[in-house]
């Protein structure tokens, strides 16, 4: 697992995002200018309902299906690849501990994750990113991160049975936020939050100056639309999908508008409720309280009229992310296409951007 941005070097990697909803397999061509990338390869691939549940995977035959559809489907070349995970088994800390060197910390982290962590520090992959020292000089800020050896066994257990090479794993968090880093400029950000909706889980990631402060999974996310509609129309999971994004049933029939805007906005306000109280425990709780900007991400992110709710409902300037913005044009695909599915790319994204050395 690896939490630090990535570092040009041989080889490049394929970001595999496995959602609960969907499976995107995204591969970057680096540039040699200005640190640039060409998007080469996009493929997606539906997952079968309730394959993965609460960030278990309930169906690994299911999702390995999906990710040898991805790949095929964008015609991805390369066999190593870059996956992130989220949820409750992922736990991300900034502590505070006495100054120390990286190859000091490597020999103590263990000890020191054990008063942060609410799991056994033996069932846990652990790293650790070194922020910077604090005002005293005898203190630095730490941000540790863990993730259950059992999820991380997993994604490492699918993506070897579709015929690929994992070499990374990321927090979906992080990904998002290399992907926030390439597109936007650093003089714009200040503090701000990175939300990134996906089908089961909310991940939210405050930055302040590019640095992290804060870091949460919330488990109220785009799915609830799902099955509001779906219980509302008396319709199944795929049609009530089809729907949440603007589309009609396949009966190609009209559905009730009322009944579906009803559904739409209870769900709307509670899951921009839910990242509102995160986000006011930040402001309670940090000296660096002042969100200027909150992006938004993730399929859910496409919801329509979420961003305006959450501008209204919050006060805050809000934006989607355009994880392709200065992504460089490519022949290969419809410029449409890439402006309706970018919200969905951040963290595929963000995991494309690795470099590896693989021997």
């Amino acid at each position: 697992m690896k939490i630090n941005f990535p570092k040009l070097s041989a080889k490049s990697v394929v970001g595999l995002d496995v959602g609960s909803s969907t499976v995107k397999a995204v591969e970057l061509t680096p540039k040699s200018k200005g640190g640039s990338f060409e998007l080469n390869s996009l493929g997606i691939a539906q997952v079968a309902p309730e394959a993965i549940v609460q960030g278990a995977f309930l169906n690994s035959a299911a999702i390995t299906d999906a990710i040898r559809e991805a790949v095929d489907a964008g015609k991805v070349r390369s066999k190593n690849v870059a996956a992130a995970v989220s949820g409750h088994s992922v736990i991300v800390k900034k502590v505070s501990l006495p100054v120390m060197t990286r190859e000091e910390l490597d020999e103590q982290i263990r000890w020191e994750a054990e008063q942060y962590i609410p799991f056994d520090v033996n069932e846990v992959n652990l790293d650790f990113q070194i922020l910077d020292s604090m005002n005293d000089d005898s203190h630095m800020e730490v941000l540790l991160v863990a993730a259950k050896k059992d999820l991380i066994d997993d994604y490492v257990q699918v993506i070897v049975e579709a015929g690929l090479n994992p070499v990374a794993i990321d927090v979906a968090a992080f990904a998002v936020e290399n992907a926030f880093e390439l597109n936007y400029d650093a003089a714009n950000r200040g503090t701000v939050a990175l939300v990134n909706i996906g089908a089961q889980v909310v991940n939210i990631n405050i930055l302040s100056n590019g640095i992290p402060c804060f870091t949460r999974d919330i488990t109220t996310a785009g799915n609830q639309y799902t099955e509001e509609i779906q219980k509302a129309l008396s319709i199944s999971f795929d049609e009530a999908e089809r729907i949440k994004l603007g589309g009609r049933g396949t009966d190609g029939q009209d559905v009730v508008p009322q009944e579906v805007e009803q559904a739409m906005q209870s769900v709307t306000e509670t899951v921009i409720g839910e990242i509102s109280r995160s986000l006011d425990f930040f402001a309670a709780t940090s000296a660096d309280s002042r969100i200027e900007k909150v992006y938004l991400t993730g399929g859910a992110s496409r919801v329509s009229g979420l961003a305006a709710a959450f501008a209204e409902r919050t006060g805050l300037a809000v934006e989607t992310l355009n994880p392709l913005a200065r992504m460089l044009p490519s022949s290969k695909f419809d410029q449409d296409y890439l402006d309706d599915m970018a919200p969905g790319l951040a963290v595929g994204v963000g995991l494309a951007m690795r470099r590896v050395d693989i021997q």
